[in-house]
């Protein structure tokens, strides 16, 4: 009976392994430019926004100050390929990721249900969703992480560049920090990831229960219940809107100590300099004493902007590509 169950096994991993690095490829993509402008807002010590202008005695005068603004400035700036600068350490970040996330997650719930079969995990309590997403984010960060740091630095990055590439980055990053730097923010992008984690797999998997029976309601069938593609896509536009609406201020946290110490053009505002922030607690604190609340959510719009599709082409692209996989190596 195991020998039989072990080529199975194998066989789900490497579909979760290869749908979950497709699907995350694909979304990384589509969603580039609204993540370069995200991060852009969020490196930023000055004003996001007019009703920032009363503490620009504490800054220099704002680069970007609104979604439209930025947009129309990165493009006349940097051109189109702008938009996607730092995509291929992002790629090289969310495939991974997204290959560990749903590898990872698959297992915890075959573990926590006692069966492999997706449609049984749909059964399990929503707290059980919620910490298996959780420990599947986890994995998944502390396996990419070097890869999100250089995806920030090269997207915080406008013209003139800084670094020309991916290379030039990280060598400064060892020769300026050291190995130790390649892993600098961890620690709030953990204490970000349990919740957005298992805030957006927990809450996909309960928009996903609801819609099936909302289905079964709607045409009075047990075997008229799954979920169709736009379905599939509302279930996961609406998780990541959540999910990452409720963490961005950890997000924010975390990429200003991705770049803290690191080079920076004086076109695009103050550099962030080396021990401004001695730790998680007290850059919230810093942040929210000098550039107020708003601080904490500079450039939520654009993120959430970006999740929602992001999170939504992923789930749908994940669902579509494992279940074509599970067809051929059947």
């Amino acid at each position: 009976m195991g020998a039989a169950e072990e080529p199975s096994q194998m066989r789900r991993a490497m579909v979760d392994t290869l749908a979950g690095a497709i699907s995350g490829g694909i979304s990384r993509t589509v969603t580039s430019p609204l993540d370069v402008i995200k991060i852009r807002f969020q490196v930023q010590l000055e004003p996001t926004a007019s009703w920032g202008a009363l503490r620009r005695d504490v800054y220099g005068p704002s680069k970007y100050t609104g979604l439209m603004q930025a947009t129309k400035d990165i493009l006349r700036e940097e051109g189109l390929p702008g938009f996607w600068r730092g995509n291929v350490p992002a790629l090289f970040m969310y495939m991974p990721y997204t290959a560990i996330q749903f590898t990872v997650l698959h297992k915890l719930k075959t573990f926590a249900s006692g069966s492999s079969r997706t449609e049984d995990h749909l059964h399990l309590s929503p707290y059980l969703s919620y910490v298996s997403g959780a420990l599947a984010g986890c994995a998944a960060t502390v396996g990419s992480y070097p890869f999100d740091l250089l995806r920030t630095i090269l997207a915080s990055q406008g013209e003139p560049k800084v670094y020309p590439n991916m290379r030039s980055a990280l060598v400064d990053i060892i020769q300026t920090r050291g190995v130790r730097g390649l892993y600098a923010g961890l620690t709030p992008t953990l204490v970000e990831i349990i919740p957005y984690a298992g805030l957006q797999f927990g809450s996909y998997d309960t928009f996903k229960r609801s819609m099936m029976s909302w289905n079964r309601y709607r045409y009075g069938s047990e075997e008229d219940d799954s979920a169709s593609s736009f379905q599939l896509f509302l279930c996961g536009f609406a998780a990541g809107t959540f999910s990452k609406a409720a963490c961005h201020p950890l997000d924010v946290v975390k990429k200003r100590f991705q770049i803290e110490g690191l080079k920076r053009h004086p076109r695009y505002g103050a550099r962030i300099e080396s021990s401004t922030y001695q730790g998680m607690y007290h850059a919230l604190k810093e942040i929210v004493v000098k550039e107020g609340v708003g601080g904490l959510y500079k450039g939520l719009f654009p993120s959430v902007v970006k999740s929602a599709p992001a999170g939504a082409v992923t789930f749908v692209a994940y669902e579509y590509i494992s279940d074509w996989l599970e067809s051929i190596l059947t």
